[in-house]
């Protein structure tokens, strides 16, 4: 559960609040510049907001929040090898059995393929994997929809959808169906 009111970052993105829960779809969208990045890493624990209440997971230190929150995938933050496999990705952050995760999220038998030879879609299933290793209550994804066209768009939606997790994900154009929508300006 994430309860945030009015979080803000001076400068950057402007008074937020925002309830949600597991199994709901949070999406934030907003143009290059807007302040989505920012916000889903306040929301992460990541960013400390210049004003404004967070609570995720009952948590509302830092510390706790970043425990509670998974980065799926956030360009410039989470960024991943590009010379080892899926499998090695997976191996490094758990020593744990993946293949099941693998195939909640559309990438069995990957595991041999180079993260160089992923598309965008793959890249961003490939960190909706990571983040569920962690067991989170929350996992947040950045830029969902960046270059692609909208059918793969939609798959991936529907992939976050489907989680038993509080997400919480950023785009340019939101999909047609979510729980929540966050319209930064």
């Amino acid at each position: 559960m994430i309860i945030a009111e009015g979080l803000a970052i001076e400068g950057v993105y402007r008074e937020v609040s925002l309830k949600a829960r597991a199994g709901t779809l949070t999406v934030v969208a907003g143009s290059a510049g807007s302040g989505r990045t920012s916000l889903l890493l306040t929301l992460a624990g990541r960013m400390k907001p210049t004003k404004g209440a967070l609570k995720v997971a009952g948590h509302a230190r830092g510390r706790a929040i970043r425990n509670a929150v998974a980065l799926a995938l956030i360009d410039g933050v989470t960024d991943l090898d590009r010379s080892l496999t899926v499998g090695e990705h997976l191996r490094e952050r758990r020593r744990r059995p993946y293949q099941e995760i693998l195939g909640r999220v559309g990438l069995a038998g990957q595991e041999r393929v180079l993260v160089r030879e992923l598309d965008r879609e793959q890249h961003v299933r490939l960190g909706v994997a990571l983040a569920l290793l962690d067991e989170p209550k929350v996992i947040v994804a950045d830029n969902v929809d960046a270059g692609l066209p909208v059918a793969r768009q939609q798959a991936l939606w529907n992939l976050l959808r489907e989680l038993d997790h509080a997400v919480v994900a950023s785009c340019v154009v939101p999909p047609a169906r979510f729980d929540q929508l966050v319209e930064l300006s």
